[in-house]
């Protein structure tokens, strides 16, 4: 075991949190530095750690509080750093998202709301999930959650992976390799992205794969580079996008006077389908921490090259 004493620095939107989190938890020879130049660890929220690594000389391992460490991965490219982030935590959260606005869709329940205001009695025909079709971009923890959460509730569920093979303890129905999308949205009443951003997944959904869907609801709960924004509204407006659900942008915050603010068939909501709660992301840390500590390989490691 390693007895040497391990500098942290804390780099997140809830510092005080975390480190109220991080004294309770009394972890051996850890200890938290308000000094840059003395960590060996970082616990940081990707974006706020952009451009500030040289500042961390001797920086050795750096725990993200996000699943999403793109905005990190330029600066970790020639540094002999290690990057986890956090996973297993965020399936519940993307299929409460991506569930609770799919049934307000379908049963109206908006437009109820707006007639109890004007005292309207007015009934209007729905369809029920169980004659839905979801299709899941992503067959990772979170995609794989959501297919086991949407399967409960009756839909026929797809996935889509760079592999094109079946992933063990997830309900799908089928799954396709990315080569095969076109083939895959024709199916889907529902299209959820939960893909990371990496070269391959950029643009993904773009003029071309878009064309080939039927007046769908388009989820993106994975990053803002997957959708191109203007073949997005392009296909709304040629109604093989009924309804956008965007939790996130190629750019945050959206920038004022962005045409998805006031587009009828757009919802925005300002990155927050799943937030890292620092309870559970110090759990994840803990468990890191006594590996490091050990020896061991840590785990959620992210592959630089890959991005994820």
């Amino acid at each position: 075991m390693n007895n040497f004493t391990h500098k942290i620095y804390l780099l997140t939107e809830d510092d005080q949190k975390y480190q109220q989190l991080l004294e309770q938890a009394q972890l051996p020879a850890l200890e938290i530095t308000t000094n840059k130049s003395e960590a060996s660890i970082l616990l940081a929220a990707p974006p706020k750690a952009v451009g500030m690594l040289e500042t961390f000389p001797k920086l050795e391992w750096i725990q993200s509080v996000y699943a999403g460490v793109d905005a990190l991965i330029p600066d970790l490219t020639s540094k002999s750093i290690e990057l986890t982030n956090v996973k297993g935590i965020f399936g519940q959260l993307i299929a409460e998202y991506v569930l609770g606005f799919t049934i307000q869709h379908y049963r109206h329940f908006q437009d109820y709301k707006a007639n109890q205001e004007q005292q309207i009695w007015s009934p209007k025909p729905y369809s029920s999930l169980a004659d839905k079709r979801m299709l899941i971009l992503g067959t990772g923890s979170i995609g794989s959650y959501l297919a086991n959460s949407a399967h409960s509730l009756g839909l026929s569920v797809s996935g889509v992976n760079s592999r094109g093979i079946p992933v063990k303890n997830a309900k799908f129905d089928a799954i396709y390799h990315i080569q095969e999308l076109p083939a895959a949205l024709q199916e889907a009443d529902i299209v959820v992205n939960t893909l990371p951003d990496t070269p391959t997944t950029q643009k993904l959904l773009n003029y071309q794969t878009l064309a080939h869907c039927h007046n769908v609801l388009l989820f993106n709960v994975g990053r803002g580079s997957a959708i191109d924004e203007q073949a997005l509204l392009d296909a709304i407006q040629h109604q093989q996008v009924e309804h956008a659900f965007l939790d996130v942008f190629e750019v945050e915050p959206l920038e004022k006077g962005h045409p998805f603010w006031h587009n009828s068939a757009i919802t925005v909501t300002p990155h927050i389908a799943a937030l890292s709660f620092p309870e559970q992301v110090t759990d994840i840390f803990k468990d890191n921490y006594q590996r490091w500590r050990d020896g061991f390989q840590l785990a959620n490691s992210v592959d630089i090259e890959k991005g994820y």
